[in-house]
C-alpha cells in the first residue's frame, strides 16, 4: 500500500513543517526505536546524533528489538547497553531531516529552531524476490520497506 495520509491530522497549519518518506528501504524495527530516541528533540540534535551514528561515535539503543544484541561500551543511552549502527537507517533520516528544514523554510518558519513533536513508522510495499536454491525449490525473500513521517514545530 501506498501512503497517502499522514497519521496524526490534528497536527497541520501555518506553524508545523511535515514530510513524508515512502517506501524507504530501511527496517521497521529500527526506524520506531529511532524515532522513539528522536522525538521531543531540536533538529539539530538529531541530526547531531544521526551523524554521530553513521561514524560510530553513538549508537542506537535498541530498547524493545534487542534479542541477540550485544551491548555497547560505555554509559547506557535510553536505559539500555544494547544498541547498533544503522547506517543505511541514519542516511534516509538524515535526508528527510533536511526535507523537513526545507518545507519549515518554504513556509516561513526558522529552520534552525525546530522540535520534532510526532515520528511515525509503518510497514511499506514487500518487494518479493526468489533466490534460485538448487534445481527445484526457490527461497522467498522479502526486502524490507517503510514509510516514515516525522512533523516538527517552531520551539519557543
Amino acid at each position: 500500500m501506498v501512503k497517502r495520509a499522514f497519521q496524526v491530522q490534528a497536527l497541520h497549519g501555518k506553524k508545523v513543517a511535515r514530510v513524508i518518506a515512502k517506501n524507504a528501504h530501511v527496517s521497521l524495527k529500527y526506524s520506531t526505536e529511532l524515532l522513539r530516541e528522536i522525538k521531543g528533540i531540536r533538529v539539530d540534535r538529531a541530526e547531531r546524533f544521526l551523524n554521530n551514528i553513521l561514524e560510530e561515535k553513538e549508537f542506537l539503543p535498541l530498547r524493545k528489538y534487542k534479542k541477540k544484541v550485544g551491548h555497547r561500551k560505555g554509559a547506557s543511552k535510553s536505559f539500555t547497553k544494547s544498541g547498533r549502527y544503522p547506517k543505511r537507517l541514519a542516511k534516509v533520516f538524515l535526508k528527510a531531516l533536511e526535507e523537513l528544514k526545507s518545507n519549515a523554510d518554504y513556509k516561513g518558519l526558522d529552520a534552525e529552531n525546530l522540535l520534532i513533536v510526532h515520528g511515525f513508522a509503518s510497514q511499506g510495499y514487500a518487494r518479493i524476490s526468489f533466490q534460485s536454491q538448487g534445481r527445484i525449490s526457490g527461497k522467498r525473500r522479502k526486502r524490507k520497506a517503510t514509510h516514515l513521517e516525522l512533523i516538527a514545530r517552531e520551539a519557543s
